[in-house]
């Protein structure tokens, strides 16, 4: 398991009518609705951007991808320095166990996309995966930007 330290950072957050809370997300420069998968995805960007010095201008967040037939969204692609994708990141709501099921998501989505990194988080738990020779091999700590 890769033990995550999470940086300081003031959250821009809002409330709207109805309760409906909102977090402004930097990458995007779009308010989102703060669900709790939303609040782990937001707490790793800052620890990609803080602690791992991973550029901003390499990572996109929840964008469309097409699986088979099937539209799905990834939560976070790192592109490496030659814009060629590098991980991907799946982000669940913390009480979200990360079972086989979520390490299974992650591997379709590979296939898709095909990654060196695979990266699953609750904001708690978090494990990673390097692509070997035949398969993933887990790892203990996320790689520097561009390794």
């Amino acid at each position: 398991m890769i033990k995550l330290y999470y940086p300081p950072y003031q959250y821009k957050i809002k409330e709207e009518e109805g309760g409906k809370e909102y977090i402004f997300d930097g990458l995007r420069k779009q308010w989102v609705r703060l669900t709790p998968e939303e609040w782990v995805r937001q707490n790793f960007i800052q620890y990609l951007l803080q602690v791992k010095n991973y550029p901003a201008a390499y990572i996109a967040v929840e964008r469309k991808m097409k699986l088979g037939e099937v539209n799905k969204r990834f939560d976070l692609l790192v592109f490496d320095k030659a814009a060629k994708p590098w991980m991907m990141i799946e982000c669940k709501a913390m009480e979200v166990s990360l079972d086989k099921s979520v390490l299974w998501q992650v591997l379709h989505y590979n296939m898709a996309i095909p990654v060196k990194y695979l990266v699953i988080t609750n904001g708690t738990a978090c494990y990673g995966y390097v692509r070997g020779e035949v398969d993933f091999d887990s790892m203990n700590l996320l790689p520097a930007y561009g390794e």
